[in-house]
């Protein structure tokens, strides 16, 4: 029998795995042997979910579970992937590796693009890596995805603020010490000068909403994981019932959008951006009246955070420098060419940069 192709087909199998397992169980009775220790090129690690994990001591190969995990992993062992989550465009491969860009894809746990577990289980990584926000489920998901492909899959946590402790646990993982420091700490002072401008601005944050989608209706609602950069730099009034936990946030309209009449407006980089300013409609808005409204920069990936990961870092320094460049004391250029130095080998230059923020 072929191996299933997505997730939402594992359940027979995970249900399968568990009464067998049970069964077994009744066989020995209560008299189990203590678990032998690991083989020498063996070992056994703890994940950010609290499991322990038998990994071999030196790692070369690691499937990615998503997007998420594979920005990461590019930016600490890119050499080391041998699987991506999706395509690049033409436009977008630029920034990536040629050896990252050319593998094989095997879709990601977590969202559309089921993960073929068949494929994972035909390249025979040593580990697949989830790097993230956890859910509910991680246990289950990760004991699934080795249940089904015999592969070992471990979860590290990772939010806006945990991401340096994740690059150094990926560093110490893979024996890559000095680049997860050299990560983590672009991490923290990006944090860092983010945090002393929020400082000088305390309470006078600008009333904001992201807009996304094809007519730009849909919203980052706040509290939802994709506005965590929102939220922190803006008052986001986008203020709903059941935030989405989805990257293509809250449906909404033009109507509600005119009732919260925000301050400034930040439009996904594939929304309607270029049209708004000659829309009778959008055009009544303040923001938009006042020339206040940014298209958020993108390459390989939308900055502010789709998906939510690393890319959220150079999207924090662009926009608090956008809205308070009063208090902005660096240079956003030298940032970002340091990021795009550390997280994908990519050396921008100036015209680059400019025509990232001008696209």
């Amino acid at each position: 029998m072929n191996l299933i192709k997505a997730k939402k087909c594992a359940a027979p199998l995970l249900a399968l795995a568990v009464a067998v397992a049970v069964s077994l169980a009744a066989c020995v009775g209560q008299s189990s042997p203590e678990a032998s220790p690991p083989p020498e090129d063996r070992r056994v690690f703890t994940d950010s979910a609290g499991r322990e994990v038998e990994l071999p001591v030196n790692i070369t190969r690691i499937a990615p579970s998503g997007a998420l995990a594979q920005m990461f992993l590019i930016a600490v062992a890119p050499d080391m992937l041998v699987s991506k989550a999706s395509e690049y465009s033409e436009e977008d491969r630029k920034y990536i590796p040629d050896a990252v860009a050319d593998l094989p894809v095997i879709g990601q746990f977590y969202g559309s693009d089921n993960l073929n577990l068949e494929t994972i289980a035909s390249i025979n990584p040593d580990v697949v890596i989830d790097v993230g926000e956890p859910k509910g489920t991680i246990v289950e998901d990760m004991d699934g995805i080795t249940q089904v492909t015999a592969i070992p899959a471990i979860h590290i946590t990772a939010d806006l603020r945990s991401a340096p402790q994740a690059f150094r646990a990926l560093g110490e993982l893979l024996g890559r010490e000095e680049s997860g420091e050299a990560l983590a700490a672009f991490c923290e002072r990006a944090l860092a000068l983010t945090d002393d401008i929020m400082a000088r601005v305390g309470d006078d944050k600008v009333s904001a909403l992201y807009c996304l989608g094809d007519a730009g209706l849909n919203v980052l609602a706040r509290t939802s994981f994709h506005s965590e950069v929102l939220d922190y730099l803006t008052d986001n009034l986008a203020v709903v019932d059941g935030p989405s936990s989805k990257g293509s946030g809250n449906e909404t309209d033009l109507e509600q959008i005119s009732v919260w009449d925000p301050d400034v407006i930040i439009f996904a980089p594939d929304s309607v951006y270029d049209d708004v300013a000659g829309d009778p409609t959008w055009s009544e808005l303040r923001a938009v009246s006042g020339g206040s409204f940014y298209k958020t920069p993108s390459g390989p990936y939308n900055w502010m955070g789709s998906p939510p990961s690393i890319n959220r870092y150079a999207g924090m320094l662009w926009l608090a420098s956008a809205l308070y460049p009063e208090y902005a004391e660096f240079e956003l250029y030298d940032e970002i060419r340091e990021y795009y130095s550390l997280f994908y080998g990519f050396e921008l230059s100036r015209d680059e940069f400019d025509a990232l923020l001008s696209a």
